[in-house]
């Protein structure tokens, strides 16, 4: 058997199973990705803390659905993260600051 005759059977063999039943048309799922200047949204009910521990005192209870700015991580040495948001004026009050557990 020639040489370019089983090249030419093993490429038919092998290309055809690159492309799918349409045709060879690739196009890649479109990806929408978080802009940022568009505020992230608490998941649900969170307390919002002074400081990045567990122990430290709550400033108060986040709803679901509040926006948030974050500001900073923060990792501890037992690898549990931290974020640092900012939430929207409420009451009059300037905007807020505090600790979530990430």
């Amino acid at each position: 058997m020639d040489w370019r005759l089983a090249w030419v059977l093993g490429m038919a063999l092998i290309a055809p199973a690159a492309l799918p039943a349409g045709g060879g048309e690739r196009r890649s799922p479109e990806l929408r990705r978080r802009q940022s200047q568009e505020p992230l949204l608490a998941a649900g009910s969170l307390l919002l803390r002074c400081a990045p521990q567990h122990s430290a005192p709550a400033l108060t209870r986040l709803q679901a659905n509040v926006p948030l700015r974050l500001l900073r991580t923060w990792w501890e040495p037992d690898g549990d993260r931290w974020l640092q948001v900012q939430i929207p004026a409420s009451g009059g009050a300037g905007p807020r600051r505090g600790w979530l557990p990430g």
